[in-house]
Parts: structure tokens; sequence; C-alpha cells
């Protein structure tokens, strides 16, 4: 699966450039392009740069997601001569969602919610900021806009306990396709080795076979990885952001 956005929060476009999709309007730019780019040589060479030099005129960063089986052979060495800097690789694994539609083990004091106000997806923001020391307004603004275009596409989950969220994670809807995507899952430290993440996973594949949906990807760290093939998930590719940055930010 491609990560092309099925639903544009507002203020959100896509825009074509050849073989490329870009999306404009997050709080940094996004590529996405095909398996086989269909350039080489200079021509690639040109259609990268005319991405950086894009998002270098709004001022912003922007990541281009590589995939592993992704052609030409060349993509990565050639975004890196540009500018662009590899960040961690991460698995792409397939499960099946009936498999896991399980019904969620959470350790106990801790309740899992489905949430959408305002308050609850600032809460998740502020833990999220707090373990990878993100800009918490960032995946707010992410994930209000995304509930505010779409909430039937999108179902967002906190796990609590003594009123503070200790892990969050979602489920992003891709009607049509028979897929829906695993994104989040960050636990905080002191609550981790406890079941929290296998919860949240079996919670959004109950909620993914609720809706129809067959299979369930997701861009896994090595850690969840691990977690994820012991549920039977399979690993299909691997992937690597490459972000370039204007100078100064």
């Amino acid at each position: 699966m491609r990560s092309v956005p099925s639903t544009l929060s507002a203020g959100v476009r896509c825009e074509r450039d050849g073989p490329l999709l870009r999306v404009v309007g997050y709080f940094c730019g996004f590529v996405i392009g095909p398996r086989d780019i269909g350039l080489s040589g200079a021509d690639l060479d040109r259609l990268i740069v005319r991405q950086r030099d894009y998002f270098a005129e709004r001022g912003e960063p922007v990541e281009w997601k590589t995939r592993g089986h992704d052609t030409p052979a060349d993509l990565t060495d050639r975004l890196r001569a540009a500018g662009f800097s590899p960040g961690e690789t991460q698995t792409v694994l397939i499960g099946r969602a009936a498999d896991t539609a399980t019904e969620p083990v959470l350790p106990d004091g801790v309740a899992l919610r489905r949430v959408a106000e305002d308050a609850d997806i600032r809460r998740i923001a502020t833990m999220e900021s707090t373990v990878w020391g993100m800009d918490w307004r960032q995946l707010h603004g992410f994930l209000t806009g995304q509930i505010a275009a779409a909430p039937g596409n999108i179902a967002v989950l906190a796990a609590e306990a003594d009123g503070q969220v200790v892990s969050a994670a979602w489920l992003v809807m891709s009607p049509g396709s028979g897929f829906a995507g695993l994104r989040g899952g960050t636990t905080l430290p002191a609550w981790r080795g406890r079941g929290i993440y296998r919860a949240l996973v079996a919670a959004r594949a109950q909620l993914a076979v609720a809706r129809g949906v067959e299979y369930l990807h997701v861009d896994a760290s090595q850690d969840s990885a691990s977690a994820l093939q012991r549920l039977g998930f399979r690993a299909a590719t691997t992937t690597t952001p490459h972000v370039w940055t204007p100078p100064g930010l």
C-alpha cells in the first residue's frame, strides 16, 4: 500500500508532478511516488530537485518515503545527493484484520476509549511529544484535521490510567481498497511491556472488521515489527523516510 491519502484535511491539497504526488498544506510536505518512477539519470535528478525547491520556496520541510523495492535502484542515492537525509528504516507489515480482531486485554487500571474531542486529541499529542520530543501542535493539527474532514475514516483510541493518556493509536480507513492502516501506537516508557500495544491492535482490528476491511498494514519500527509478527503479520517490504529541511529550521 502506498500512503496516498483517501481524506484531506481542510487546506490540504494534492498536486501531480509527473509520476509523483505532492501533498501540500500540512506542517511539512509529502512526496509519494509509484513503485517505478520511470525516470533515471539527469531526468530523475531534475525531478528530485524540483520537489526540494518547491518546498524550499514555501519554507517547509518535505518527506519522500521510499520502499525497499522501488526503482530505479539508485533512487535513494540520488535523494541523498540532493540533500535529503534518510531516517529510520521500517518494515511494512500486512495482516488479516480478522486474525487479530480479538477482545482487547488491558492491564488493571487501564481503560481504552475512542476519542474525537479536541481536548482528548490535545492530550494524545502532548503524550506523543513527551516521548518523541516533537511539537505537539503538528500531530494535534493532523488528527483534528482528519477527524473534521472525514470522521468515519479515522478512529483514534486512547489508553488511560488515573486520568492520564498512557498510550494512543489510530486506524486510518482507505475506503474501497480492502485495507486500513495502523498508525501511532506510542506508549509511555513506564507502561510498556504490559500488553497495551497488543490491546490497541486488537481494538483497531475489531473496528476494521466491522467496516468490512480485510487487511491491515503498518510501517513498523523494529520493536513493533516483532510484536506484530507474533500476531501473524507478514513483512512485505521496507520503507525509509528521506527528509529535506530548509536551512535554519
